[in-house]
C-alpha cells in the first residue's frame, strides 16, 4: 500500500475558506458525534459498494483489493485509529481521509464512484436504526413474555374494575395483564410494519438524479440485509420512514406509561394492590416511611417527553420541501430508542420481582356494589323488564343500601321492591338468597361467557392467544436476525474472495 501523509485540514475545493469555527462547533461536531454511533454501518457500506464495483467492472481487481485491504484495516483498527477532523465533516470523509493515507487518493478516491453522501449517509443510518429497531422489538418481547407469566399465576385473582376512577364490574388481574400483552402485540405489530419501510437501501441513488456508471443498486441492497430499495433516486435521502419509526415509538411509550401509571397507582397505600421489591424503589429526604416506586415514576417520565417526539420531528422536516440538507439526521430517533429500550427492559425486570396482594384485591373487588349489573341482568331475564327499567330499579336499591349502611350479603328482596315502588315501577319480587347470590363476586365473575370477557374459559383463551401471538413474534425476530447474519456473511466471503484473488 502506498501511505501518504494526512492532507491538512483545507477548504473545500469550491470554497475560499474552511467552515466557521461556530459553524464547526454549532453543527459539525454534533453531526459527527452521532454519526461516530454508525462506524461499523459506514464500514459496511463502503465494501458492498466496492464489492459492487469490482463485480461490476468498475474497479479493476487491483484497485478493489486496495480498497477492501484499507477499509478492512481501519474496521479491525476501530473508531479510535480514527483522526476525527470536524472540518471535513461527515464520516464519510474522516473514513475517506484514514483510506487516502493508507492506500492513497488516487486509488482511495474510486470508491466513492456511483454514490453520493446523500445516499450513502442514509444508507448507514438506515443500517444502525434498523438494529436499534430490532433491539427495541427484541425488549418488548421480553416483557410480554414476562406480564404474561405474570397473567398465567393471576387467572383467577379479582380485582376491582374502574371506569372514571370508581368502581365498575370486578375484573380478574390475569384479564387486566392479558390486555397488556395485547396493547404491546400491536405495538410490536405497528413497528415490523414500520420495519419493512425502513428495511430499503438508498444506496446509489447518487444524491439526486442516478449515476452514469452501470452500477447495480439491488446487489448491494442485498449484501447489506436490505429487502428492497427507494427506488426514486430524488427521494433517497428522504428520511420520512424516521418519522414513522419515532410515530410508532410514541404509541409504544403511551402503552409503557398506561401500564406504570396503574402500576403506580395501585401501588399507593389507599389501594395496596402491588408492591415493588427495594431495588426498584427510592427513598425521601425528608419522609423517613416513604418507599418510592422510582422505576415506575422513570418510565412515566420517559413517556411524557414521547408525546412530541412525531411533532418535533415533522416540524423538523417541515421547511424543507423537497430539498435535503437538514434531513439527513434525526437526532431525537436516538434518544427514542434508548428511552424505549430502556423503558422496556426496566419493566421487565421490576416485574421479576413484584408482589401482588391478591387478598386486598378481592376485598376492595367484593365492595362497592361493584356487581349490581348482574341484578339488573337477573330482572330483565326472570322478571321481563327492559334493561333500562331494571338499571333505574338497581341504581335506586344502591341509593337506599348506602343511606341505611347495608351491604350486598344483607340486601333483601323486600328493600329491591322498595327501590322499585319508589320509582312507580312493578316491584320484582325476588327472594333474599336470589338477590344476594346474584351480587356475589365470584357468580359474578364465573359468569362472564361473552368472548374476551373475564369469565375463567374466556381468561385462558385470551392469555392461550397472547402466548401464540408471542411466539409468532419471537419466530419473526429471529428469522430477520437470522437472514441479516446470512446477509453479512455473504458480504464478509465475498469481500474475502476479493482480496484472495490474484
Amino acid at each position: 500500500m502506498n501511505n501518504q501523509t494526512l492532507v491538512s485540514p483545507r477548504p473545500e475545493a469550491r470554497l475560499d475558506a474552511v467552515a466557521a469555527a461556530e459553524l464547526v462547533d454549532f453543527y459539525e461536531v454534533p453531526h459527527i458525534e452521532r454519526e461516530k454511533k454508525q462506524f461499523v454501518q459506514f464500514l459496511k457500506v463502503d465494501l458492498a459498494h466496492t464489492v459492487m464495483l469490482a463485480e461490476q467492472k468498475i474497479l479493476t481487481a487491483e484497485q478493489a483489493r486496495a480498497i477492501l485491504q484499507g477499509i478492512t484495516q481501519i474496521r479491525e483498527e476501530g473508531l479510535d485509529s480514527l483522526e476525527i477532523d470536524y472540518l471535513r465533516g461527515s464520516m464519510l470523509f474522516q473514513v475517506e481521509q484514514k483510506l487516502f493515507y493508507l492506500i492513497g487518493e488516487d486509488i482511495g478516491g474510486l470508491m466513492h464512484i456511483g454514490r453520493s453522501r446523500l445516499d450513502q449517509g442514509p444508507t448507514a443510518r438506515r443500517l444502525y436504526k434498523r438494529e436499534q429497531l430490532l433491539k427495541v422489538l427484541e425488549a418488548v418481547i421480553l416483557l410480554r413474555a414476562e406480564i404474561l407469566d405474570l397473567a398465567e399465576r393471576h387467572k383467577g385473582t379479582l380485582m376491582p374494575g374502574y371506569t372514571c376512577m370508581q368502581h365498575a364490574h370486578p375484573g380478574v388481574f390475569g384479564h387486566y395483564l392479558a390486555s397488556i400483552v395485547n396493547k404491546l402485540g400491536t405495538d410490536f405489530e405497528r413497528l415490523t410494519e414500520a420495519f419493512v419501510r425502513l428495511n430499503q437501501s438508498p444506496l446509489g441513488g447518487s444524491g439526486l438524479s442516478g449515476t452514469s456508471w452501470p452500477i447495480d443498486r439491488e446487489r448491494t441492497a442485498r449484501l447489506l440485509g436490505f429487502k428492497g430499495l427507494v427506488r426514486n433516486s430524488r427521494i433517497v435521502r428522504e428520511a420520512y420512514y424516521a418519522a414513522e419509526i419515532i410515530g410508532d415509538l410514541s404509541l409504544l411509550m403511551s402503552t409503557l406509561n398506561d401500564f406504570s401509571t396503574d402500576l403506580h397507582i395501585w401501588s399507593s397505600y389507599e389501594f395496596g394492590f402491588v408492591e415493588l421489591s427495594d431495588g426498584f424503589c427510592g427513598t425521601s429526604s425528608i419522609f423517613p416511611q416513604k418507599k418510592n416506586p422510582t422505576a415506575l415514576e422513570a418510565v412515566k417520565f420517559a413517556a411524557g417527553e414521547a408525546v412530541n417526539w412525531l411533532g418535533s420531528v415533522l416540524a423538523t422536516f417541515r421547511a424543507e420541501g423537497t430539498g435535503d440538507i437538514m434531513m439527513r439526521e434525526v437526532p431525537l430517533i436516538d434518544r427514542a430508542f434508548e428511552s424505549a429500550v430502556g423503558s422496556l427492559r426496566l419493566l421487565t425486570a421490576a416485574l421479576k420481582s413484584i408482589e401482588i396482594d391478591t387478598h386486598r384485591m378481592r376485598e376492595y373487588a367484593d365492595t362497592n356494589w361493584s356487581t349490581s349489573t348482574n341484578l339488573a341482568d337477573l330482572m330483565v331475564r326472570e322478571r321481563g323488564y327492559s334493561f333500562r327499567v331494571a338499571h333505574n330499579i338497581v341504581a335506586r336499591l344502591v341509593r337506599l343500601a348506602l343511606a341505611r349502611g347495608v351491604e350486598t350479603k344483607d340486601v333483601t328482596g323486600a328493600l329491591v321492591d322498595e327501590a322499585a315502588l319508589e320509582l312507580g315501577l312493578t316491584p320484582p319480587q325476588l327472594s333474599d338468597d336470589t338477590v344476594r347470590a346474584s351480587l356475589d363476586i365470584d357468580t359474578f365473575a364465573t359468569g362472564r361467557v361473552s368472548e374476551g370477557s373475564i369469565g375463567p374459559v374466556q381468561v385462558q383463551l385470551l392469555v392461550a392467544e397472547e402466548r401464540a401471538s408471542l411466539r409468532s413474534s419471537v419466530s419473526w425476530l429471529a428469522t430477520e436476525r437470522q437472514r441479516l447474519a446470512g446477509a453479512d456473511r455473504a458480504l464478509q466471503l465475498r469481500v474475502n474472495e476479493l482480496l484472495s484473488a490474484g
